[in-house]
């Protein structure tokens, strides 16, 4: 009876706790001008550590709790994103950059281990099961695609310093990886409602990898108050996407673009040849009205938890509009709008499609994009299949601080570079100066083994560029390691800029980390002609078949003489093939006669 007592306790104390929100979701819509439309979607779980350890899952989902569990891994960040972000045109990347990866796959975790050996040996583990999971080639992540970053990346979980020792950063990446709807998929599949509602069913695939950009992310790691009371396990799913408004807004029944007829443009005033018969449109100018069925296809299908009656607080879609702006929601929803005036929330109705209609009013009911703290480019120098550099521009538009930032490259093993070639000079000066490089971890290539690693503490004064740059040579590969495209090139991996605070913004308070990534590069080797090995591989096999053949004649077959087979008649064998021969001699001299005649 008391054990019956403790068990109903128990039970009455979960339920209280399960009024706490453990899954949350939040869509926030910022409009960038002129016409594009950046949409994040962030989905939230929680679970205490004691309910994960013993395998009682509820939000966490339990295909990817046991893997993270049989592989030790206190902490994982995956990232798919595909596309490029143009900070010019759209600022600042959304959340500081944390939930960016570069082009292709970028995973990083934190495994538990005695030594770098076992290690590994979990991170392989990890990553042959994450690639599963998620139907991506993460099992190609091998000694020659893993690093260990020293100053990129900090853990997100809370560890004491004692754990700490015993645990390894293993980071990894695969810029050759084409993300597509076979990872969205399974990315939706760990979701509550598996993406049928709450915001998750805008995510479609179509839309999704349509836009100009978008990227895929998940992290999970283990949180605890200061006294270390009740540690709770969060996981985060983020998607974010740049859409161009005019090419989501075509039907998806006649995808091709109509010219507009010329009673409909708007035309740009101020051009000194708009008239009558010229006119410059200005549609990419204004801001365009759209409603989320536009958008994304269909209307939010209700709340992911309709039947909890906390999902109305849990679940909200945000949109960065000024106040001034007309914004009508259909549906049973609340709207709240910020004190600042710059934004409104709405909460989503439990059981109705939810719509947003944004009206069509003029480009000063924008909010100004936050700039980018750092602008980096990196490019490819020289020329030839032997050698080449690497250039990198890092460029501070702040006017009156410096900012520094760690600078983190992973190299193939086939790229050899040359560390005393390194030289950090800005963009006015010719020499190399030596305070811009502070720090430098530089981890060699081995062939096959293992790629290059460097980590550079850069520091950067204001309103300057630097160009950091160095010399490498290419290596020349085995015909077997080619792959089929070999032509093409090899990809390499994007650099990796965190960011140190104040991120040279002096009115900026927040110590978040924030994180920016290059585009990735397309190295071309020296690329052997492949027709030599085929041609070499045919006249083998024509060879190898005719004297096998020979041979094999000459020790199975039996040779013996024609009079020595019985049932054959040689005396008439030998007419038939005579009177055979006449007859042809006949035919010849017969029309060699006829011509003379003629």
């Amino acid at each position: 009876m008391k054990r019956f007592s403790c068990i109903l306790l128990s039970l009455l104390l979960g339920l209280l706790v399960s009024a706490d929100p453990d899954y949350k979701e939040l869509l926030n819509l910022q409009p960038l001008n002129p016409a594009s439309l950046l949409a994040s979607f962030n989905f939230w779980s929680n679970a205490s550590l004691q309910s994960y350890e013993q395998q009682h899952f509820k939000y966490i989902p339990r295909s990817l709790g046991q893997i993270l569990q049989h592989a030790k891994t206190r902490e994982l960040h995956l990232r798919f994103t595909t596309g490029r972000w143009d900070d010019e045109s759209w600022g600042a990347r959304p959340w500081g950059g944390t939930k960016e990866g570069g082009t292709g796959v970028e995973l990083w975790a934190w495994v538990e281990a005695d030594s770098d050996a076992g290690s590994f040996a979990r991170w392989v583990t990890l990553n042959n099961a994450l690639s599963g999971l998620f139907c991506a080639s993460l099992n190609f992540i091998d000694s020659t695609r893993t690093t260990r970053p020293r100053m990129t990346f900090d853990p997100a979980s809370s560890v004491t310093d004692a754990s700490s020792e015993s645990l390894f950063l293993l980071h990894g990446t695969l810029p050759r990886e084409v993300v597509c709807t076979e990872n969205l998929t399974p990315f939706l599949k760990l979701l509550p409602c598996k993406g049928k509602a709450g915001i998750a069913s805008l995510l479609d695939g179509h839309k999704l990898f349509d836009a100009s950009w978008q990227s895929m992310a998940i992290d999970v790691r283990l949180v605890c108050p200061e006294d270390r009371s009740e540690c709770s396990i969060e996981m985060e799913q983020t998607v974010d996407m740049v859409l161009d408004v005019d090419r989501s807004k075509r039907p998806r029944d006649n995808p091709i673009p109509r010219p507009i007829p010329s009673e409909n443009l708007q035309c740009d005033q101020s051009k000194p040849y708009a008239g009558n018969e010229a006119c410059y449109p200005s549609d990419a100018n204004l801001g365009q009205s759209w409603t989320v069925a536009e958008i994304f296809g269909r209307p939010i299908q209700g709340s992911c938890l309709a039947g909890d009656p906390h999902s109305q607080l849990r679940d909200s879609v945000c949109i960065n509009i000024p106040h001034e702006r007309e914004v009508n929601a259909y549906g049973d929803v609340v709207e709240t709008k910020n004190a600042a005036g710059t934004s409104r929330c709405f909460a989503i109705p439990a059981s109705k499609p939810f719509e947003i209609v944004l009206s069509h009013i003029g480009p000063q009911t924008f909010n100004d994009v936050s700039q980018p703290s750092l602008h980096a480019s990196r490019s490819f120098t020289g020329h030839g299949q032997e050698r080449g550099g690497v250039q990198t521009l890092l460029t501070n538009p702040s006017t009156t601080s410096s900012i520094e930032f760690v600078y983190f490259e992973t190299l193939p093993w086939f790229m050899k570079p040359y560390l005393h070639t390194l030289s950090a000079r800005l963009a006015t000066s010719s020499t190399t100066s030596p305070d811009i490089i502070q720090e430098t971890f530089y981890r060699p290539a081995l062939d096959r083994r293992r790629g290059t690693q460097l980590e550079l503490l850069v520091s950067v004064p204001a309103d300057s560029t630097v160009i950091l740059t160095y010399d490498f040579d290419k290596a020349i590969l085995r015909y077997t390691e080619y792959p089929p495209d070999a032509n093409r090139g090899f990809d390499v991996a994007p650099a990796v800029i965190r960011l140190l605070p104040p991120f040279g913004n002096e009115s900026s308070n927040s110590q978040a980390p924030v994180y920016i990534r290059t585009s990735s590069l397309l190295l071309p080797l020296p690329t052997p002609d492949f027709s030599m090995p085929y041609n070499v591989i045919i006249l083998t096999s024509t060879v190898m078949a005719l004297a096998f053949g020979m041979i094999f004649n000459l020790l199975v077959r039996r040779f013996v003489g024609a009079d020595e087979v019985e049932g054959w008649n040689l005396a008439a064998l030998k007419a038939k093939a005579r009177g055979r021969v006449t007859v042809l001699l006949d035919k010849l001299l017969g029309k060699g006669k006829e011509k003379k005649i003629q």
